[in-house]
C-alpha cells in the first residue's frame, strides 16, 4: 500500500437540542465534504466513474468532540459516499453551557463537534489505462 494524501478538509457540526454528539459529528463530516470535490482525481487517472477507484480510496476521519465516548463512529462513517473508511475520535469541540446541569431552564444544552477528513489514494491500486 502506497497511500498519498489527495484532499484535506475541515467541518463543524452542531446539535442545538439534546447534546447528540453523533448527530453533530455527522453534520461536521457533511460540512467538510460539502466543501470539497474530487473531480481532479478522475482527470488525473483518466477514470470514468468512482466505482473504478473504490479499492484505492481511504477516507480518514478525525472527530473532536467534548465527550468522545458518546460518538458512534460507525454511524458517522456511514454517511461517507466513497472509499474505505476509518475514524479517530478525540477530545475537543464545545459544550454549552459547559456544565449542562446548571441553568437548564434558560437554554438547551448545545454540543459542537469538529471534523477533519483526509482522502488518501493508494497509488498501487489506481487503475492504469
Amino acid at each position: 500500500m502506497d497511500y498519498r494524501r489527495y484532499l484535506v478538509e475541515a467541518g463543524t457540526g452542531i446539535d442545538l437540542h439534546g447534546e447528540d454528539a453523533t448527530k453533530a459529528a455527522q453534520r461536521a463530516v457533511k460540512d467538510a465534504i460539502s466543501h470539497s470535490s474530487m473531480v481532479g482525481l478522475g482527470q488525473l487517472f483518466k477514470i470514468k466513474n468512482f466505482s473504478e477507484m473504490e479499492e484505492a480510496l481511504m477516507v480518514d476521519v478525525t472527530i473532536a468532540a467534548p465527550d468522545p465516548d458518546k460518538v458512534d463512529g460507525e454511524a458517522v462513517l456511514s454517511i461517507l459516499p466513497e472509499g474505505k473508511r476509518r475514524i479517530n475520535v478525540i477530545e475537543g469541540g464545545l459544550k454549552f453551557p459547559a456544565d449542562s446541569t446548571k441553568d437548564e431552564a434558560k437554554t438547551h444544552p448545545i454540543v459542537m463537534v469538529n471534523a477533519v477528513i483526509v482522502v488518501l489514494v493508494d497509488v498501487d491500486k489506481v487503475p492504469r489505462k
